[in-house]
């Protein structure tokens, strides 16, 4: 062989050790192609396998990696992306999911609706006010049935499910009956109450708020006994933390009633009529219903990355992927009663005789169920997302769920999300009571080595008001530093389960340099940055938490805290905090805590350099800030009877 034929033969090797691992997708490809840059795949889904193959079969171009190139465009799923042991990379041989333009490549659980057509007929129930404003379009059918969902966007932008009274409105409720399980409200003006099918009641109680459905109504004068399905109507009524909140110094619960045809009269409100197969929306000023991209959520769950505890997947990384639309329908089929940080209730109770094997007084027992994710992971090792953007979401937008070691949340977007933003760690397994500490014989179930860093967290928990901007449970060694938070309903950042002093999986966690402002919109018993439970080795420093909202239904108006140590808080650390006024709590804390320097003497420098660091702050553009210039809470109204 000469000279120049080696020379090109070495160079052919070359090229393809470099390129043969990069597979393409693009919206105008096939599943049939090869998953060359000439001819690209149409989906992820194939793509992964094309390099489960070449791994399974040791081909040589995996040797420095598999990037599988995602081109612009808007990818409408119609299954739940999983990937499994068998796509692991390895340190030196990534897989990486990889958006080819900046946010423009969109992973989409949603389905879009066309064929809007101006309401001309008499539609029953429809109020008076709402005649000639409403637009119509066929719901998309799954067989037989209409699609059920709870969301619903106008180009992007989030419509309000038809409710009685106009965001962020609402009535109070006259009381509540534990032993029928029955609430009385105000009767309201001009609704035909005879007519509930379908009916909700979202209703406000301390820290958390429900969903019930509304299963009978019966007037009695100015006044109306509610009666809700099982199990919620159960739960609700016998759980004893959050209840529903009555006093005559601050007022009754907050609620309003959703979902009803009658309730539909306002600009941007939206009614779906399953028994009709038929969408209803006004819209608001702007919107054109011929040209407007309408789309509602399909998929609960867009990606799922889960292994086994002894076979996790391993270095599979997210980068620069939109990923949008998805739903949450628990609450349309067993009602939504919390407990904590969205954490919902499965059953609850309050015992005749107190005492549990950890807490000889409690009373107050409960168990509960984790929310839906859009995008999920379990026993996963050394994955990543890194700026991608999560938008547009039910429930959940990131969950890291058990058995997660050394990932990495970075740089990424979540904004519009129905519940929380990012999920760490174990909250109680289904199973176990939520007051009993957590610490299993394997302890590769605990979720550490986790890092969140450099996020944008911004109008999330905006369905369920006491979900959080980032939540861990029961983690060890996770590092959430440097995220800006702002515009929730609720806690900024929450750690730790349990309200336990006892010993447990926690120790050794890091939260430092966020920022955290415009937190607790709706909800009170609040902090900008909450722990719970026994935490050996935990700090919080360098973070700044500013501009709590002056909650319109707050049931104790003055129980709000820039930092909030609840119970069993032991072995923490929380030093050099900057905030307004020296607002905190510590209550029920167990030994160990030491609080040093946090209030409005700390250094500038902790506010200059807390938050997003300079090559992530161009994600604050997207930030939402106090859009309905609702009032702030400022230091001077600080209640010394509570502080420290």
């Amino acid at each position: 062989m000469t000279r120049g034929l080696i020379i090109a033969a070495s160079l052919l090797l070359i090229t393809i050790d470099t390129y043969a691992a990069d597979i393409y997708v693009t919206k105008t490809g096939s599943d049939k192609n090869t998953g060359t840059k000439e001819q690209p795949l149409a989906s992820l889904t194939m793509a992964l396998r094309k390099a489960r193959e070449l791994r399974r079969l040791n081909d040589p171009s995996v040797k420095g990696g598999i990037t599988i190139k995602i081109e612009q465009g808007l990818y409408q799923l119609d299954e739940t992306i999983f990937i499994r042991p068998e796509d692991s990379g390895t340190e030196d041989s990534p897989t990486v999911i990889e958006g080819v333009s900046d946010g423009k490549t969109i992973l989409s659980g949603g389905i879009q609706i066309s064929g809007w057509k101006k309401v001309t007929g008499i539609i029953p129930g429809l109020p008076v006010e709402a005649k000639g404003k409403v637009w119509v379009a066929d719901a998309p059918m799954i067989g037989n049935d209409a699609l059920q969902f709870r969301q619903l966007w106008v180009n992007d932008v989030k419509a309000t499910r038809a409710r009685d009274t106009e965001a962020p409105l609402m009535n109070r409720i006259l009381s509540w009956d534990k032993k029928t399980e029955t609430c009385w409200i105000p009767k309201p003006k001009g609704i035909d109450i005879n007519h509930i099918k379908g009916m909700e009641m979202f209703i406000h109680q301390w820290w958390a708020i429900a969903m019930l459905r509304i299963k009978d109504a019966a007037v009695q004068g100015d006044s109306v006994r509610l009666s809700f399905y099982q199990p919620e109507s159960r739960v609700q009524s016998e759980h004893p933390w959050p209840a529903p909140w009555i006093s005559k110094k601050t007022g009754n619960s907050a609620f309003y009633l959703n979902n009803a045809i009658q309730f539909l009269n306002k600009p941007g409100e939206w009614f779906l009529d399953q028994r009709q197969q038929k969408i209803y929306y006004i819209p608001r000023s702007g919107e054109d219903m011929r040209t407007a991209v309408v789309t509602v959520p399909y998929l609960e769950t867009l990606v799922k990355i889960q292994g086994t505890i002894d076979n996790p997947v391993k270095y599979v990384q997210f980068k620069n992927i939109a990923l949008q639309h998805s739903t949450w329908l628990l609450p349309s089929k067993q009602g939504l009663v919390p407990h904590q940080a969205g954490m919902y209730m499965t059953d609850a109770y309050k015992l005749k005789i107190p005492g549990t094997p950890d807490k000889k007084g409690l009373e107050n027992q409960a168990w509960v169920g984790r929310p839906a994710a859009a995008v999920a992971l379990a026993y996963a090792d050394h994955t990543g997302f890194e700026a991608c953007r999560f938008e547009h979401m039910a429930s959940t937008g990131l969950d890291y769920q058990r058995g997660t070691h050394d990932n990495e949340i970075k740089g990424n977007l979540f904004k519009d999300i129905g519940g929380t933003g990012i999920l760490d760690g174990i909250f109680s397994d289904e199973g176990q009571e939520v007051h009993l500490p957590y610490n299993p014989k394997d302890q590769r179930e605990v979720c550490s080595g986790d890092r969140i860093e450099n996020n944008l967290i911004s109008d999330v928990t905006n369905e369920d008001w006491g979900c959080v901007g980032i939540g861990a449970g029961y983690v060890k060694n996770i590092h959430i530093a440097h995220n800006e938070i702002s515009d929730i309903n609720y806690t900024g950042i929450s750690v730790g389960w349990g309200w336990t002093k006892t010993e447990n999986a926690m120790r050794d966690n890091r939260i430092t340099a966020n920022r955290i402002h415009h937190y607790a919109r709706n909800m009170y018993d609040v902090a900008g940055i909450y722990t719970l439970s026994s935490q050996p080795g935990t700090l919080i420093s360098n973070n700044v938490v500013d501009s709590i909202y002056k909650a319109p239904y707050a049931h104790d108006p003055v129980h709000w805290f820039y930092l909030y140590c609840d119970e069993g808080s032991s072995y923490i650390t929380v030093k050099d905090n900057w905030c307004p006024a020296e607002k905190f709590l510590k209550n029920a804390n167990g030994p160990g805590d030491v609080w040093e320097n946090n209030g409005p003497q700390v250094a500038a420098a902790v506010k200059q350099n807390a938050g997003l660091e300079p090559p992530y702050q161009y994600l604050l553009k997207y930030k939402q800030t106090n859009p309905a210039n609702q009032a702030i809470n400022h230091k001077e109204e600080k209640d010394e009877a509570t502080k420290k």
